[in-house]
């Protein structure tokens, strides 16, 4: 396994493989990674012949009061689990290597409206870090596909909308959800959780299941159950962020008929978990 840290030696690279014929995957992630990353390597080894995983904490998707600078940064262990898990290239660049001219003058990418809503709101200008760092690596790359965790669920919405509207040639798959044995959707924020708030963070995803169960039921007053289950979280301690019953393509609020996801946000200490589940 390589590990390259210029764009230069990546795109050499890129050529090799693909004068070779070599069909491309990349993983673009923030290092620290667990299980779930892993997965999506193991995603992508199955669609094509090469996997590059990016390693980058990109600073234009965090905004003010964010934890950019405690965000844990492991890139050797990330390297051996990478390794282990049959990963061809790892792409670490520095801030420099990405932002030449720094973050100010950079061109930006934005897919509007979709942008602005649930974590958007929440995180203003959050996405529009990650289409511009997510379009920068896919012209870097150029892969054949790109693989994103469901976990994420308005994020991978974000990329599919931008890589449709912009004509690229990269076909995005979506990972389903990988759990700890208690439920928890694993996620590198996970480490900000204390024990007492690890045997509590189970609940987001539980909340969601009792939600879906209810609408399975027949109930349909979905503003009714998005602040029940807000008042639920809050009740064992979550802080709330945002619980929305929505139609699973538009992520708009849901009416009667649609095919649904529901998406929650919460803060418990100091980590903000996300989660989600279709019905």
């Amino acid at each position: 396994m390589q590990t390259l840290h210029t764009i230069k030696e990546l795109r050499a690279a890129v050529a090799q493989h693909r004068s070779a014929g070599k069909r491309i995957a990349l993983v673009p992630t923030m290092g620290n990674l667990h299980q779930g990353h892993l997965k999506l390597v193991e995603t992508a080894l199955q669609q094509a012949d090469i996997v590059i995983t990016s390693i980058f904490v990109n600073p234009l998707q965090f905004g003010a009061n964010e934890d950019l600078d405690s965000y844990p940064r492991t890139l050797e262990q990330d390297q051996q689990q990478l390794q282990k898990a049959g990963c061809n290239l790892v792409f670490a660049p520095s801030v420099s290597e990405v932002y030449p001219d720094g973050q100010e003058q950079q061109t930006l990418v934005e897919v509007p409206v979709l942008s602005d809503l649930h974590c958007g709101a929440s995180r203003p200008g959050h996405f529009r870090g990650v289409t511009t760092v997510v379009c920068k690596l896919f012209n870097m790359v150029q892969p054949d596909i790109a693989v994103f965790g469901l976990k994420d669920y308005q994020q991978v919405a974000v990329i599919r909308r931008m890589v449709a509207d912009l004509c690229m040639p990269v076909e995005i798959f979506g990972v389903a959800t990988v759990r700890a044995d208690t439920g928890l959707a694993l996620s590198s924020r996970n480490g900000y959780l204390t024990d007492d708030e690890l045997r509590v963070a189970p609940l987001l995803q539980q909340t969601l299941q009792q939600t879906a169960a209810a609408i399975q039921s027949g109930d349909q007053g979905f503003a009714s159950l998005e602040e029940s289950a807000q008042a639920a979280l809050e009740a064992a301690g979550f802080r709330r962020d945002y619980y929305r019953i929505l139609n699973r393509h538009s992520l708009q609020p849901a009416q009667p008929g649609d095919e649904l996801v529901i998406l929650a946000a919460a803060h418990l200490g100091k980590a903000r978990l996300i989660d989600n589940i279709e019905v």
